[in-house]
């Protein structure tokens, strides 16, 4: 098969240091070398392969990983266009629009796929409520999770047809890419549903990602003693133990659902205290922050600081359109970096740590981080999915900078397994192509 090499004045591994004059080697899709431009080009010196050099004056990256959003929702972006005064304020019109009706799922997510590929992300969690749209990323070719999501299901209706619903649900989502569940959140599930859902998953070693600590009404005491009687209460729900002045936080209560796990991932993770942030660190279950949907939304922003310090598994996520105002994971990447900065994270590391949570922190987020067809990485054999951003510097650390806080629309081309899926103007009039001579 020919070989392609990818050169760019900064590449960033994830897995490894970045390389100032960089370059990356692909062949059938997958990674065949990482590292300086000159030692990539003098291994492959007496290929009998034909090999072609592409060259970009700007930063070469992994594809971002978006690790929570619900594409179906592209349509409703009137909706994230406003700003509101709280959780139940945007869920008042949030629902007004969905229960309006006359929405086309399917073409919406289709939209929100070609967006998800302009700015650079090849790998998604894209949680479907509606059947119309599970196919998006499948008919896209893009990688990542579709998660059936599960919500508004009492004990009693559970019991007498739930799980079977959403047996024959999972099955109608096509393949690739993986299948998972999403148990809604806890205040939209009574218990049982959300005791079964963990088991219905990891039966058919699917993943789990749910929302936790998006509302206020989530979480539990900053501090002094915990109150653990709520243990030993047969609860309907969360919020039946709410009602009952328990104070229980819902992440101590989908804890002991065994919600949990290194194959479940959170959503927003906003109203968490450090006792419930441990509870994700020993459960090594990642959380996908979305601080420009919470905004939106009117919510605090989340402990970016804490999350960091504390040594937690995070990534980044846009959520919809109907609470964000684009699918450019850059975007919220620059978010995150302001938040932790004003929070008083003040460690040279910040830049990087918060582009590897967009890249490799998704993937292991997704349970796509190892394996053959691990992604979020330019590493070699990994999966050749590349994204090139219009952003350089003086140095090596400098151009990371740049790419934390002004890479937001700057992808100047997407490519998944080594094929170019989207390209801008830039890309056409900046990279240099020829043959390299070896």
């Amino acid at each position: 098969m020919p070989i392609t090499v990818y050169s760019a004045d900064i590449v960033v591994p994830v897995t490894a240091p970045a390389v100032h004059n960089g370059a990356v080697a692909v062949q059938g899709g997958r990674i065949l070398h990482v590292g300086t431009r000159e030692w990539v080009l003098g291994t492959l010196r007496g290929a009998t392969t034909p090999v072609t050099e592409v060259h970009w004056p700007g930063v070469l990256l992994p594809g971002l990983v978006n690790a929570h959003t619900h594409l179906q929702y592209t349509g409703m972006a009137h909706v994230g266009e406003r700003r509101y005064a709280g959780f139940e304020d945007w869920w008042a019109s949030f629902d007004a629009v969905y229960e309006a009706g006359g929405h086309d799922w399917g073409g919406a997510a289709a939209s929100g796929a070609q967006q998800s590929l302009a700015a650079g992300v090849t790998s998604l969690a894209d949680v479907v409520t509606d059947v119309e749209a599970v196919g998006a990323l499948h008919g896209a070719g893009l990688r990542g999770v579709v998660y059936w999501e599960v919500i508004g299901w009492a004990n009693d209706r559970w019991r007498a047809e739930g799980i079977a619903r959403v047996e024959a649900e999972l099955d109608r989502i096509p393949t690739p890419p993986a299948i998972g569940v999403s148990p809604h959140a806890p205040y939209s599930l009574d218990t049982e549903p959300l005791l079964d859902l963990p088991d219905v998953a990891r039966r058919r070693g699917a993943r789990l990602h749910i929302h936790l600590g998006e509302s206020a009404t989530e979480g539990g005491p900053l501090t002094g003693p915990r109150d653990e009687t709520w243990r030993n209460v047969d609860a309907e729900s969360f919020q039946a133990l709410r009602r009952d002045g328990f104070a229980a936080s819902a992440t101590d209560f989908v804890d002991q659902l065994g919600v949990l796990g290194p194959d479940c991932h959170i959503a927003h993770g906003i109203y968490l205290n450090a006792h419930d942030r441990s509870l994700l660190r020993a459960r090594t279950t990642a959380v996908a922050l979305c601080p420009r949907s919470n905004a939106v939304i009117g919510l605090d922003e989340p402990p970016v600081a804490a999350y960091l310090t504390e040594g937690n598994l995070v990534a980044v996520g846009t959520d919809s359109l109907a609470s964000s105002p684009s699918l450019d994971l850059l975007a919220d990447v620059a978010a995150l970096y302001d938040i932790a900065r004003r929070q008083g994270y003040g460690a040279g590391d910040l830049a990087s740590r918060l582009l590897r949570a967009a890249t490799l922190g998704g993937a292991i987020a997704l349970g796509m981080a190892t394996g053959p067809d691990r992604v979020g990485q330019l590493q070699v054999g990994s999966l050749a999915d590349l994204a090139f951003v219009d952003v350089t510097g003086k140095s090596v650390r400098e151009a990371i900078e740049n790419l934390a806080t002004d890479g937001a629309g700057r992808v100047a081309a997407t490519l998944l397994g080594g094929e170019v899926r989207w390209a801008g103007p830039a890309w056409a009039d900046r990279s240099d192509q020829a043959s390299a001579g070896v």
